[in-house]
């Protein structure tokens, strides 16, 4: 019963702390860190300890499997360089680079414990970076290498974490072994998520009810990941791979009812679970602090800032030889139009490494003795670094990076993607248009023909102008005039459709109609609504 009511508070503290980062204009997983590292200090509270296997099992599958759903398997493969080079390169530079520093630097630091330290450090957290740069207008390589990196560097920081803690643990380490077993964790990781997404996309195209579909699209990230555990493979690329194959397929399996259910789920499903996770993080302060009876706080604090700098740095040095070799010998030279361009987006990749849970978890899963029996080596203060470098980066770099990418004018107009959406648009009505020709014209009656064609020859002339021109109107030479009739147009629908809403609720408060009919005609409106809004703000 505590736990429920513990639970029951942080999810009324995270509506006020998101209402509040919304209203801040601040990227929310700082906001929600803070708040709970500040929850956590007041005394008399509960100590709230995050489990390692709820983050692994309740958090993680769910969190990986939306955003592969959510990513585009076209520029993912156009950039999988690039992708590869962060996922997995970088972690592990970071890992080497970290265990270089804490073995000279912290006493009693193995090299065996900086590389267990460097792993659990190097993989940067998707949820904070895509959240600092929301609304911002990212470049859409930069985004997609953002979130192709967060896919994938979970799957390989963990490996190597696993043969790091089994070296300390064991005291014996093979590199040819661990190198091999690293190919083949992987290798079945991706193999099982492609297979378990394509089964469950041809179970998804069997079922016409959009609950049940919901629901299965939730199960499908946890069976994946439990299923390559028990087999001892990557649990977190084997869900990857599988929201990949069902988004690739998904236009084809889900009906347009099941994708408007799913699509409301989710976005409220990972944003309890992003707030969830975040505010778990600031809480766990107390608990780490409880096993440092033995280190002096100044010292500590300092190894902490020591290698927060290095994980900064790292990938700094890392990002800029590797993104300008590929502009001076790669393809991707042709998408940038100055060298000067290409720096900038380089400098925003390299300021979007804030960590996250991640990290936390794999710290708190250490295990508590190795094999003789003794205590795990350093476990508390790898702890307490751990969180150091989470809220570090997180709130460095996650309060500045939004400055960075306005003041280096790293974002794409809003202009080019409602134009690429009105080409898409004017391509679809046109086809449409040969095709009531070839095919409506002999199928239906002279009216409906001709009632059919006109609508899509408005949408055509719209899209063109970009909205329907009035011959006899002086706007109709004047796109500023157009734009903004059309807008009085779209706008007037709404405030008939709202003037429905409320004759609607009238007559349900007054039982006229039955329930279900007055649900089925809130639904009907709430369509309309949303088509309508999508295209005003379009304009």
């Amino acid at each position: 019963m505590e736990n429920l009511e513990i639970i029951i508070l942080l999810m009324a503290a995270l509506a006020l702390l998101y209402a509040l980062a919304n209203r801040l204009k601040l990227p929310y997983p700082v906001l929600l860190v803070v708040a709970g590292l500040l929850i956590g200090l007041v005394p008399g509270l509960p100590v709230v300890r995050l489990s390692p296997n709820v983050v692994f099992l309740v958090f993680l599958p769910p969190l990986l499997y939306e955003a592969s759903f959510n990513t585009s398997w076209h520029d993912f493969k156009r950039y999988h360089r690039s992708i590869s080079l962060l996922a997995i390169g970088l972690v592990l530079f970071t890992m080497a680079a970290v265990a270089a520093v804490a073995h000279y630097v912290i006493p009693g630091m193995t090299w065996a414990l900086g590389f267990v330290l460097g792993a659990i450090v190097s993989p940067p957290d998707a949820v904070a970076a895509t959240s600092a740069t929301h609304g911002l207008g990212l470049p859409r390589r930069v985004s997609t290498i953002l979130e192709g990196e967060s896919l994938l560097n979970d799957a390989s920081a963990l490996i190597a974490y696993r043969y790091a803690v089994a070296a300390v643990v064991s005291g014996t380490f093979g590199l040819w072994e661990a190198g091999l077993q690293f190919l083949l964790v992987a290798g079945g990781g991706l193999a099982l998520g492609g297979a378990l997404g394509y089964l469950f996309t041809r179970l998804q195209s069997h079922v016409q009810d959009p609950t049940l579909a919901t629901v299965l699209s939730l199960l499908s990230p946890f069976m994946g990941y439990v299923l390559a555990e028990h087999l001892h493979i990557s649990g977190v690329l084997a869900v990857v791979a599988t929201g990949l194959v069902m988004s690739w397929n998904s236009f084809e399996a889900y009906t347009f009812r099941t994708r408007i259910r799913r699509s409301n789920f989710w976005k409220v499903l990972t944003f309890l679970l992003n707030g969830f996770v975040f505010i778990l993080i600031g809480l766990q302060l107390p608990a780490i602090m409880e096993g440092l009876g033995a280190y002096s706080l100044p010292s500590i604090i300092g190894y902490g800032l020591l290698i927060s700098v290095v994980a900064i740095v790292v990938r700094l040095l890392w990002i800029f030889p590797a993104g300008l070799s590929s502009y001076y010998f790669g393809r991707g030279s042709q998408e940038f139009t100055s060298f000067k361009e290409q720096a900038r987006e380089l400098f925003v990749v390299s300021w979007s490494g804030m960590r996250g849970v991640v990290s936390l978890a794999t710290a708190l899963a250490l295990p508590m003795v190795v094999s003789n029996g003794e205590p795990f080596p350093q476990r508390n203060l790898i702890l307490f670094i751990t969180f150091c470098v989470i809220l570090v980066t997180l709130v460095v770099q996650g309060l500045s990076l939004p400055w960075f990418v306005r003041r280096l004018g790293v974002q794409t107009p809003p202009e080019q993607d409602l134009q690429e959406a009105r080409e898409l648009r004017l391509e679809l009505a046109r086809a449409a248009l040969t095709y009531i020709d070839s095919t409506v014209a002999g199928a239906t009656n002279a009216r409906a023909f001709r009632e059919i064609r006109n609508r899509f020859e408005h949408r055509i002339s719209r899209l063109e102008n970009p909205v329907p021109p009035d011959a006899t109107s002086d706007t109709s030479s004047n796109p500023a005039a157009e734009r903004a009739e059309f807008e009085q147009i779209l706008r007037q629908q709404l405030a008939v459709i709202e003037h429905e809403r409320e004759l609607l609720v009238q007559l349900h408060r007054a039982g006229t109609f039955s329930e279900e009919a007055v649900r089925r005609v809130e639904r009907e409106l709430d369509i309309t609504t949303s088509t309508l809004y999508s295209q005003l703000n379009a304009l």
